[in-house]
C-alpha cells in the first residue's frame, strides 16, 4: 500500500518549481520526494482546494498567498488515496475518484467486516472471505485475479502508509521553509490534522 496524490492540478503551475508529471499522474507521497516533487504535491493541494475557498477579487500573486488560502480552507481535500498492489500477482488497484486521501483510514472498516466505499471510475469491488478481503480493481471489468488482502496484515499495511505520510510532512516542512517561511509550521499542522496523519492508528477506528 502507498499513499498517492493525483497531479493533474499541477499542470502549468508557475508559482514555484514543480516536477514533471509522474507515471499515470499518481505521485507516491513519502519523505524521499525531491523539492520539486514536494512542490508538485503542494501545487495540487493548494490549487485543488481553491474551489472550496471563498472567491476573491484577485488570486494569490506569490507562494505565501497561495499557501495562505489553503490554510483558510475548512477541510483540505487531497485528490488521490490509497494504491494497493498484490506483489505476488502484480495486480494493482489505483484509488477511485472522489475517495480522497483524507479518507485513507476508512480502509480500517474492513477489520469490522464492513465494506467501505473506495471511490469510482474505476469502482473497486470487494468481497469478504473469512480472514481475507478480495478486491477487484474495477467492478465493471472484473475479469482476472483479485487482490487478496489478509485482514491480519491490514493494520501493518496501513501503518506503513501512515509512516509514509508522516515522512511526507517532513518534506512539506522543508519545502515550506523555502517557499512560504512564515507559514511552515501552520501548513504542517493543517495537513496533519485534516488528513488525520499523526493520530494513533487503531484497528477498526478512524
Amino acid at each position: 500500500m502507498d499513499a498517492v496524490l493525483e497531479t493533474y492540478d499541477a499542470t502549468d503551475f508557475a508559482l514555484w518549481p514543480v516536477a514533471d508529471p509522474p507515471a499515470k499522474h499518481l505521485l507516491s507521497l513519502s519523505g524521499r520526494l525531491s523539492v520539486r516533487e514536494t512542490g508538485t504535491a503542494m501545487a495540487v493541494l493548494t490549487s485543488y482546494n481553491k474551489s472550496h475557498h471563498k472567491a476573491r477579487a484577485r488570486g494569490p500573486e506569490d507562494s505565501t498567498g497561495q499557501v495562505s488560502q489553503l490554510l483558510s480552507t475548512d477541510q483540505v481535500i487531497a485528490p488521490g488515496g490509497i494504491r494497493i498492489q498484490d506483489t505476488s500477482t502484480g495486480v494493482t488497484a489505483p484509488p477511485g475518484c472522489c475517495f480522497g486521501l483524507e479518507n485513507w483510514r476508512d480502509w480500517l472498516d474492513f477489520m469490522n467486516a464492513e465494506e467501505p466505499w473506495l471511490g469510482h471510475d474505476p469502482t473497486p469491488r470487494t468481497e469478504h472471505t473469512g480472514t481475507t478481503v478480495h478486491l477487484w480493481p474495477d467492478a465493471e471489468h472484473p475479469a482476472g485475479a483479485p487482490i487478496a488482502l489478509p485482514l491480519a496484515r491490514l493494520p501493518e499495511l496501513l501503518g506503513s502508509v501512515q509512516a509514509q505520510l508522516i515522512a511526507f510532512l517532513a518534506s512539506v516542512e522543508e519545502w515550506a521553509t523555502r517557499y512560504a517561511p512564515p507559514l511552515a509550521d501552520a501548513l504542517v499542522a493543517k495537513l496533519d490534522e485534516d488528513l488525520t496523519i499523526g493520530a494513533p492508528l487503531r484497528d477498526g477506528q478512524s
